[in-house]
């Protein structure tokens, strides 16, 4: 009874972000929508017509973790773990264990295909109270693939696929502060050795840094709030051929928080929103001779005219995708968790729920998570159940 009445007292906490995310939805939508069309007379497209933002690389904004990936992928500012350095690795300092590792194994597009994964390594080190260290690897493989010519020939079979390195340092700033910088090496094989209308295919290389900050703040004896911006994958365009038209990585800014409440020394909960968007130029129709020389801006004017070239106010809006998620944790051992996330039909289309728990005991814990598609667009995670392992190392030596 004593639980229940202090949940009910938090109800405000429960409704606030819910209110401001269907606030928000309904913001996007405001202006009636205008069937997509083609005119003739200016030769382009108008009207409300789809216009996603694309970048090479695009697996870089996966959701490596079964955690977060339970909560609609929401991770910005949950409480820090082994993989927080994708996120937000300037949170990575307020991590209660001193060093920790995980490894996740994501099945991709198991519906259709049995050899796709993306697998993802993370870990860190906290060198004292102030300082921490990140690293994560990152691999993605595309499965075994038959290439053919234009004309539908057979050139033989390879294995496309991709990884990343990420080391990051993060520190305190004050008590309740701090920053975090990220260096990440990429590189995307994924026709090397190939040819296309004589032009040939190499393999890509790119360097990318992530800069990131968080800001606890207690708001009772029993609650507290964390706060985080991670701006992340900023950093050389690629091009798998010698042309001079490269393309932009996918880098993003986000904005999350995290409301933790702790209800007694048995229960507590996570209530999470984050807010993402691409720092990418954006195409404004399938006949937009200006896209070429878009892509060919400098990477720092192609982020700041990412927040102005979608067409209008409501356009941007749209391309913020929203994640949401909530986690319970009974005992610190067993956990449940739910979230949603929201990308704009115009924008790619993304809408799923998603379900999962999470077990801790002693030296390891073990996550999962399961996607549930709201729309009748497909996701490569649909019906997908994918699973992290975490190893607290501090436990080994305690346990020693």
């Amino acid at each position: 009874m004593k639980l229940m009445n202090q949940m009910l007292k938090s109800t405000n906490v429960f409704f606030l972000p819910l209110i401001g995310m269907a606030f928000f939805l309904g913001v996007q939508d405001l202006q009636a929508n205008e069937p997509c069309r083609f005119d003739p007379f200016e030769n382009r497209w108008i009207g409300d017509c789809p216009r996603p933002v694309v970048s090479a690389v695009p697996y870089l904004r996966i959701a490596p973790d079964a955690r977060s990936g339970a909560m609609g992928d929401a991770g910005i500012g949950v409480s820090p773990d082994a993989n927080s350095i994708h996120y937000n690795a300037s949170k990575l300092v307020f991590a209660e264990d001193d060093f920790a590792l995980s490894a996740t194994y994501t099945p991709w597009l198991r519906g259709l295909v049995r050899d796709v994964y993306l697998a993802y390594l993370g870990g860190y080190y906290k060198l004292d109270d102030m300082q921490a260290l990140g690293f994560s690897l990152r691999y993605f493989s595309l499965g075994d693939i038959q290439f053919t010519d234009q004309n539908g020939e057979p050139l033989g079979n390879g294995r496309p696929n991709e990884f990343d390195i990420s080391l990051s340092y993060s520190r305190k700033l004050g008590e309740n502060f701090s920053a975090g910088v990220t260096g990440r090496f990429i590189y995307s094989n994924l026709a090397a050795g190939q040819t296309v209308e004589s032009v040939e295919i190499n393999a890509a290389t790119a360097a990318a840094v992530d800069i990131s900050m968080t800001y606890n703040a207690v708001l009772s004896p029993t609650s507290d709030l964390s706060l985080g911006l991670a701006i992340t994958n900023l950093g050389s365009k690629v091009s798998y051929t010698r042309s001079q038209i490269k393309d932009f990585l996918p880098g993003n800014l986000g904005i999350g928080g995290a409301w933790n409440i702790n209800f007694d020394d048995y229960n507590r909960l996570t209530i999470a929103l984050d807010f993402n968007k691409l720092l990418v130029p954006t195409p404004l129709d399938p006949l937009d001779d200006g896209y070429i020389e878009r892509r060919e801006q400098s990477v720092m004017s192609g982020v700041i005219s990412s927040f102005g070239d979608a067409g209008s106010f409501r356009d941007e809006l749209r391309e913020i995708n929203i994640s949401g998620g909530v986690e319970y944790w009974y005992v610190d051992q067993f956990a449940v968790r739910a979230g949603y996330h929201h990308e704009h039909a115009l924008k790619g289309n993304r809408k799923f729920l998603t379900l999962g728990f999470g077990v801790n005991y002693n030296v390891f814990g073990l996550n999962f998570s399961y996607l549930v598609p709201t729309n009748a667009q497909r996701n490569p995670l649909d019906n997908t159940l994918r699973f992290s392992l975490l190893f607290n190392m501090e436990a080994f030596d305690e346990g020693a």
